[in-house]
């Protein structure tokens, strides 16, 4: 009997290796899986986040179209994703959810920290009051940083 409760402890530890060791064999087949699916004119996401386009599949490598007559060869290994047809253009395109947030009107941005900023808020000395508000707070209250202590 006391020499089964010793063993115990290593059984469950071979059985937790048995689990992970085949969970990432799973991973790794569907990764597989996903890989072969590629075909010229697919969309693909690499590891590293860039969408292209497969022109050509050999058996290590994949020539991509990263931009219009621009290929890159990749290792299979390094295509994160295969892309359903419908997804890969909106997300390249910009189209469909998110293609409003386009606006054919540039934002204004100031040229100068001036215009940020109100001319009411400028002492008539020209500095600007960096305090805190509050003409009432005496000066024994305790301020940012003060402790206790004195």
């Amino acid at each position: 009997m006391s020499s089964i409760v010793t063993l115990l402890p290593f059984i469950v530890i071979i059985g937790a290796m048995f689990l992970m060791t085949r969970s990432a064999k799973r991973k790794q087949q569907q990764a597989a899986a996903m890989r072969d699916q590629m075909e010229p004119g697919t969309g693909v996401r690499t590891v590293g986040g860039m969408y292209a386009t497969v022109k050509e599949v050999r058996e290590d490598t994949v020539l991509l179209e990263v931009a219009p007559g621009q290929h890159s060869l990749f290792a299979k290994n390094s295509i994160g994703a295969v892309l359903e047809p419908e997804e890969f253009h909106r997300i390249v395109q910009g189209e469909g959810e998110g293609a409003d947030l386009k606006s054919d009107v540039p934002p204004v941005v100031p040229d100068d920290a001036s215009s940020l900023t109100a001319d009411d808020e400028a002492a008539e000395d020209g500095r600007v009051d960096l305090g805190k508000d509050g003409d009432d707070a005496d000066d024994d209250a305790k301020r940012d940083g003060d402790t206790d202590s004195k």
